[in-house]
């Protein structure tokens, strides 16, 4: 637990507007009730096949999307979207290798035919499945299933960064924590006090969050961000020096509010 002296506060922030793709950093946002981050997973990249209906969209599992746990080669592009444009580049290697508005047909298609080459030897230009761009207004392509007594299915990802230092000692290695994909990155928690505030209320900055549950890991935590390759086993490291494979919390935004790097976080029995 937290002592009074300890100040819990918010080193980073990130979203991941298309799904399984890179992460962007923000350094403030603002949250609203019942909403994840402002663009965070607004698009994905969907096996054509996929029973999603951009007119009433449902959750599905990951398994229907391009996603690192079964790609990993997606971890060698940088992508960035401009909300204002449209605009989502992606760089390969260093070098700019797709430039086009994802919000527009046409260059929706140029990225569909972009990600059918780039993962050409799993998903074939020819195929008469494909991959398309998903999007469906007010809908966020979220890994967790909807959770019991939540008022939508749009959550927060929230690290402790400590309790990825405590596994780090446990591996006797280092762990990037962008492998957990989260939206804010917390430091100053004791490790793993982020899952005695299970179904408790916290501020961060000037919102308030309800933990609704912990995040249950899978393969893509194994795939190094900064090289695409497969060279941890996470999943099993938790399960080895804790008796479970979590990392992380998901929460709801109960009260919108502005939050910045470096603003303070308040645990359930401070917030009261």
């Amino acid at each position: 637990m937290n002592s009074a002296a300890d100040k819990i506060s918010i080193e980073r922030i990130f979203r991941y507007p298309v799904k399984g793709l890179s992460a962007e950093r923000l350094h403030r946002v603002t949250l609203q009730p019942g909403e994840c981050l402002p663009h965070d997973r607004r698009f994905a990249i969907i096996h054509g096949a996929a029973p999603f209906d951009s007119q009433n969209p449902q959750w599905l599992p990951k398994t229907h999307f391009l996603m690192l746990m079964r790609d990993e080669k997606l971890a060698q592009l940088k992508t960035r979207f401009d909300p204002g444009t449209g605009l989502l580049s992606v760089e390969h290697q260093g070098r700019q290798v797709l430039h086009e508005d994802i919000t527009a047909a046409a260059g929706r298609r140029s990225i569909e035919q972009f990600f059918a080459g780039f993962m050409d030897e799993k998903y074939p230009k020819d195929s008469p499945v494909g991959l398309k761009v998903a999007e469906a207004p007010g809908h966020a392509f979220a890994d967790a299933s909807p959770k019991p007594g939540t008022l939508t299915n749009k959550y927060i990802h929230i690290l402790n960064l400590e309790s990825v230092h405590d596994l780090e000692r446990s591996m006797g290695c280092a762990v990037d924590p962008n492998r957990f994909r989260a939206n804010f990155y917390l430091a100053g928690a004791a490790a793993w006090s982020e899952f005695t505030w299970m179904n408790q209320v916290i501020s961060l900055g000037g919102a308030r969050l309800k933990i609704i549950s912990r995040t249950d890991r899978c393969a893509a935590t194994s795939v190094n961000p900064a090289t695409a390759e497969r060279d941890l086993n996470v999943v099993k490291a938790l399960k080895r020096g804790y008796g479970h494979i979590d990392m992380g919390v998901y929460a709801e935004v109960i009260g919108g509010g502005d939050i910045a790097e470096g603003d303070e976080v308040v645990p359930p029995a401070a917030v009261g």
